[in-house]
C-alpha cells in the first residue's frame, strides 16, 4: 500500500475524472483488505484512517472505517487517540448506531490523568453527543466545568452547550457553574463562559433574570477593553480583544431585552463604542455591527437608535461588499421601527441599485420598496422606473408588481397612478402579470375623467412599440372600449398629445398587431374583441367593412378559441342592432381585491408560488356553476358552511363569521346538520319530521345541491383502488323516517378517537341513480386530530365524487362534515370502500374498511 503522501499525489496527478475515480477505488479496496487482514498492526490502521479522512474531504464513502476509528480510541498512545477521535468526529454523527460503542471510551478518557486526552474526549463529545450520551456523561462534564485547570474548563463549558441543547432538562445543573465562569480571570474561560450563558438564555428565557445581576460587571469589562491601551496578547488590527467585545455585546443584548433598568446601565457604554470604534477595518465593523444590533434590540433612547442606524448608513459607503450587504440587510429589518432615520440614507440606498454585485442590488431593491410612503412616492418610484429600464431580467417580474403596488397604495392622484402603470407597461410589458393588467383596466374604467387621456396615451405608445405584450393587451382593451373618445374631433386632453386620429389609423394599428410576430394567442383574442367593439364605435362604413374582413380572416385560425371568437363576431355583423347591444360599453369594473406583491420566498425560487383564490373569487365561481374552479383541491373549504351561506344569499355579500360548534341558537349537540341549518336561517318543515330534523335535512340538501350543476368540462375524479380488507359491520343510528326520502345516519367507523357516520339523502330533486351522502366526523377522544383525509372507492360500474371536508383538524368534541355523491344504475346496491387517515399525537393513523349496509332499495328509482 502507498503512503498517505503518495496517495494524495496520485489523486492530484489524475488528468481526468475517470483517472481520479480509478485511483480512489483502487486505494479504497486496498484499505478494506487491510482492515480485514491486519488486525494488530496499529501503524497500518493509523495510516488507513488518515487516508479515509482525506477521502472524506473528497466526499467519498468512508463508512467502512468507522469501527477502525473506535479501535484507535482504545489504544494508550496519544497520537492514535488523537487520530481516532478526529475520525470519530468526522466519520460518525449522532444518528449512527455504532456511536453507542464510543460512550465507554469517552467516559474513561474524561477521567484520564492527561489533560490533553481529556480535552480530546470533550471536543468529541461536544461535536457528536446524542441524547443518550449526554445523559450518560453529563456528570463528568459537570465536574470538569469547575476544575482548577483553565484549559479543561473552557472546553467543558463548550461541551456543556451541546449537552443542554440535546437534553434541555439538564440546564439547571449548569446554571450556577455558568455564573462562576463569568467572573473567571482566564481569557479563554471567560469567552467560553459567556457563550454558555448566552446559550442558556436563548434556550430558556426564564433564566435571563438570574443573570441580570452580572450586567454591571459586564459593562465594566467592556469599558476597560475600549479604553485600555495596547494589549499584544489579544490585539487584532489595533482593536483590543474584539472577540471578547463581541461576546459581551451579544450577552448584553439578551440580558437587556425588555428591561428598562438594564438598558439604562448599557446606554453609556454603547454610545461610547458607537462613537469611538474605528470603522476603517473589518474588526471595528464587526464590533459596531454587534453594538447596533444591541442598541436596536433593547429599549434604548431614540438618540441612540438614530446613532445606530447612522452607523448602518456608513456601512453602505464601505468598499467591502460584505459590509455593504450587512448594512442593507439590517436596515431592511429595522425600517419599520425607525422609518425616519432610515429615510435619511435614501440616496445612498438608491446608489446601491447600480452596484456591480447582484446580491447588493437585490437587497437595495427590497429596501427601496420598504421606504416608499406618501411623501416620497414620486421620487422613489421615478428612481425605480429608471432602474427597471436596465434591471436584470430576474428582477423585472417582481419589480413590476412592487411598483404597481406602491402606486396603488400611495398615488397622489389618478393621473400619476395611470402614468406610472403605463411607464411600467412600456418598460417591462413582457414581465407584467395578468393581475396588473386587470387592475389597470379596472382603474381606467372607474376613472371616467381620465378616459380620454388614457386612450390617447395608449394610442401613442402603441404607434411606437407593439413588442411589449402587457402594453399591447392594456392598449387594445382600452382603445376598443373607449375608441369613440379617441376619434372625437378636437378632443385633446394634453397639448403634447394633439393627435388627429382617423378611424383608418386605429384599424391599421390593430391590423399590424394581429399580423405581428409578437402577437400571442392572448393578444389576438384581445384584438378580435377590440375590433368587434370598434365596429359599433365607428361611423365610416368602409372601416366597419374592413373590420369585418379582418375578423373573418381569423375564422380559419388553427387555434380553436380564436376561431370561435372570429366566427361568432363575424355572425353578429348580419344583425346590427344585436351587435350594438352586445358590444355596448361595459359598466365600471369592480375591484374585488387589492394588488398584492409576490412573496419574497416565491421570487427567490424563480417561479412565483400560486396564490389561493379569495372567497370572493370562489363565490363568483359557485354562482357561475364552475364548481371545479370554485373549490380547488389545494384549498380547504371554510368551516361551518360560511361560503355556502354566501352562495345562498346570507351575510349581505360578505363572508359570514364562523359559528362555534355546538353553540348555535342554544343548541349544544354539535350536529352539523343543525349547525348549518342555523347558519342558513332555517327551512320549510316537512310534516313527517320534527322542525330540527327538517332544518338539518334541508340544509344537507342545500350542500349537496352543489353537485346538481356540474361543469360540462369537469373531469370525473379517479376511482381509488385499495386492497379489500375484511368488511366492518355498520350499525344504524336512530330510526329511519317513514317518508323514504331521508335515511338515518349509519355508523361506519369508530376507532382511535374518531367517529364517522354516513347518512344518505334522496329527495324529489335527486336524479335517478344518484345518492348524496353526508359523512360526519366527530372527535370523541381527548386528543386533537389533524389532517383528516377521507377517501371513497366504488365498483367500476359506479362513479363517486367528493367535496372537501369542512374542517380537516378537529379538537376534542368538534365535528366536521364532507359531502359525497355516488352515481350508479337504478336498483344497484351501493357498496363503498372507505379509507380514513389522520394524525394523532404526532403519529399517522390509517384505516380501511368496506361499507355495504345501505338499504338495498336506496337506488330503486
Amino acid at each position: 500500500m502507498s503512503s498517505l503522501k503518495s496517495f494524495i499525489k496520485s489523486v492530484r496527478a489524475a488528468k481526468t475524472m475517470a483517472d481520479e475515480r480509478a485511483v480512489i477505488q483502487k486505494e479504497s479496496a486496498a484499505i478494506r483488505t487491510s482492515f480485514r487482514e491486519d488486525f494488530t498492526d496499529t501503524h497500518m490502521r493509523r495510516q488507513n484512517i488518515a487516508k479515509l479522512l482525506y477521502l472524506f474531504t473528497l466526499g467519498e464513502r468512508t463508512h467502512f472505517g468507522q469501527i477502525e476509528c473506535l479501535k484507535l480510541l482504545a489504544t494508550s498512545k496519544f497520537s492514535d487517540k488523537r487520530l481516532g477521535y478526529l475520525g470519530t468526529m468526522l466519520l460518525l454523527d449522532e444518528n449512527q448506531e455504532v456511536l453507542t460503542l464510543v460512550t465507554n471510551s469517552l467516559k474513561n478518557d474524561l477521567n484520564h490523568p492527561n489533560q490533553y486526552v481529556v480535552a480530546l474526549a470533550l471536543c468529541t463529545l461536544g461535536n457528536i453527543a446524542s441524547q443518550e450520551m449526554a445523559r450518560d456523561l453529563f456528570t463528568d462534564v459537570e465536574k470538569l466545568v469547575v476544575t482548577q485547570n483553565p484549559y479543561l474548563r473552557k472546553k467543558a463549558a463548550l461541551c456543556a452547550m451541546r449537552i443542554i441543547r440535546k437534553v434541555p432538562e439538564l440546564q439547571e445543573r449548569f446554571v450556577d457553574k455558568a455564573k462562576s465562569l463569568l467572573g473567571d480571570h482566564h481569557h479563554g474561560v471567560l469567552i467560553c463562559g459567556m457563550t454558555l450563558v448566552y446559550d442558556l438564555c436563548i434556550e430558556d428565557p426564564n433564566l435571563i433574570p438570574q443573570f441580570r445581576q452580572f450586567i454591571p460587571s459586564l459593562v465594566r469589562q467592556l469599558k476597560s477593553l475600549t479604553t485600555s491601551g495596547y494589549a499584544p496578547e489579544h490585539d487584532v488590527a489595533g482593536v483590543s480583544d474584539p472577540f471578547l467585545q463581541v461576546k459581551i455585546l451579544r450577552l448584553l443584548r439578551v440580558l437587556g431585552r425588555g428591561d428598562q433598568s438594564a438598558t439604562e446601565q448599557m446606554n453609556d457604554i454603547l454610545a461610547q463604542i458607537a462613537t469611538n470604534t474605528d470603522s476603517s477595518k473589518n474588526v471595528g465593523n464587526a464590533i459596531l455591527y454587534e453594538a447596533v444590533l444591541t442598541i436596536l434590540d433593547i429599549d434604548a433612547d431614540s438618540g441612540l437608535r438614530v446613532l445606530g442606524i447612522n452607523i448602518l448608513g456608513r456601512f453602505l459607503g464601505n468598499k467591502d461588499n460584505n459590509v455593504k450587504y450587512v448594512g442593507l440587510n439590517t436596515l431592511s429589518k429595522v425600517v419599520e421601527l425607525e422609518p425616519n432615520a432610515v429615510q435619511r440614507h435614501r440616496n445612498t440606498i438608491l446608489e446601491c441599485l447600480h452596484d456591480a454585485d447582484i446580491s447588493i442590488r437585490r437587497r437595495a431593491l427590497d429596501l427601496s420598496f420598504d421606504l416608499i410612503n406618501d411623501q416620497n412616492v414620486r421620487v422613489l418610484v421615478r428612481e425605480l422606473l429608471v432602474f427597471l429600464e436596465s434591471a436584470d431580467t430576474e428582477f423585472k417580474a417582481n419589480m413590476t408588481v412592487q411598483i404597481c403596488v406602491a402606486a396603488d397604495k400611495y398615488a397622489p392622484n389618478k393621473r400619476w397612478h395611470i402614468d406610472t402603470v403605463l411607464r411600467v407597461l412600456k418598460l417591462a410589458g413582457n414581465y407584467v402579470s395578468e393581475q396588473i393588467i386587470s387592475q389597470f383596466i379596472a382603474l381606467v374604467s372607474n376613472t371616467a375623467s381620465m378616459h380620454l387621456y388614457t386612450v390617447q396615451k395608449l394610442y401613442s405608445l402603441l404607434r411606437s412599440d407593439i413588442t411589449q405584450e402587457g402594453l399591447t393587451l392594456a392598449g387594445t382593451w382600452v382603445i376598443g372600449e373607449y375608441g369613440d373618445e379617441l376619434l372625437k374631433a378636437g378632443a385633446f386632453e394634453d397639448e403634447e398629445m394633439m393627435l388627429d386620429v382617423k378611424e383608418a389609423d386605429v384599424v391599421q394599428i390593430f391590423e399590424s398587431i394581429l399580423h405581428s410576430t409578437y402577437a400571442t394567442q392572448t393578444v389576438q383574442e384581445y384584438v378580435l374583441d377590440a375590433l368587434a367593439k370598434l365596429s359599433t364605435r365607428m361611423s365610416d362604413p368602409g372601416q366597419i367593412e374592413r373590420i369585418r374582413r379582418l375578423i373573418s380572416s381569423q375564422t380559419t385560425a388553427l387555434d380553436v378559441e380564436i376561431q370561435q371568437r372570429a366566427v361568432e363576431y363575424a355572425a353578429l355583423f348580419g344583425y346590427d342592432d344585436i351587435r350594438r347591444g352586445v358590444l355596448e360599453k361595459m359598466p365600471a369594473a369592480v375591484i374585488r381585491e387589492k394588488l398584492q406583491p409576490e412573496k419574497k420566498a416565491a421570487v427567490k425560487g424563480g417561479v412565483p408560488k400560486p396564490q389561493p383564490k379569495s372567497d370572493t373569487d370562489i363565490l363568483l365561481d359557485l354562482m357561475s356553476g364552475d364548481e371545479d374552479a370554485a373549490v380547488p383541491s389545494s384549498r380547504v373549504a371554510p368551516a361551518n358552511g360560511d361560503l355556502l351561506a354566501m352562495a345562498l344569499g346570507g351575510g349581505g355579500g360578505g363572508v359570514l363569521p364562523s359559528v362555534p360548534t355546538g353553540a348555535t341558537n342554544g343548541k349544544t349537540n354539535g350536529n352539523p346538520s343543525d349547525l348549518l341549518a342555523d347558519v342558513f336561517g332555517g327551512a320549510s318543515v316537512s310534516a313527517a319530521t320534527s322542525p330540527e330534523q327538517a332544518n338539518g335535512q334541508q340544509t344537507i340538501s342545500d350542500i349537496l345541491g352543489l353537485f346538481s350543476a356540474p361543469s360540462p368540462s369537469a373531469p370525473t375524479p379517479p376511482q381509488i383502488s385499495t386492497p379489500s380488507p375484511l368488511p366492518t359491520p355498520a350499525v344504524p343510528v336512530g330510526d329511519a323516517p317513514a317518508s323514504g326520502q331521508a335515511y338515518p345516519a349509519y355508523a361506519a367507523y369508530d376507532q382511535n378517537g374518531l367517529s364517522l357516520t354516513l347518512q344518505p339523502i334522496r329527495d324529489a330533486l335527486t336524479p335517478a341513480g344518484v345518492v348524496n351522502i353526508v359523512a360526519s366526523f366527530t372527535n370523541t377522544g381527548a386528543d386533537a386530530l389533524d389532517h383528516i383525509t377521507f377517501q371513497v372507492a366504488v365498483p367500476k360500474t359506479q362513479q363517486v365524487e367528493l367535496r372537501p371536508i369542512s374542517k380537516p383538524d378537529l379538537a376534542p368534541g368538534e365535528t366536521a362534515s364532507q359531502a359525497v355523491r355516488v352515481t350508479a344504475s337504478v336498483g344497484a346496491q351501493v357498496r363503498l370502500r372507505l379509507r380514513v387517515s389522520f394524525g394523532k399525537n404526532g403519529h399517522d393513523v390509517v384505516d380501511q374498511m368496506v361499507f355495504n349496509q345501505f338499504p338495498a332499495d336506496l337506488l330503486a328509482s
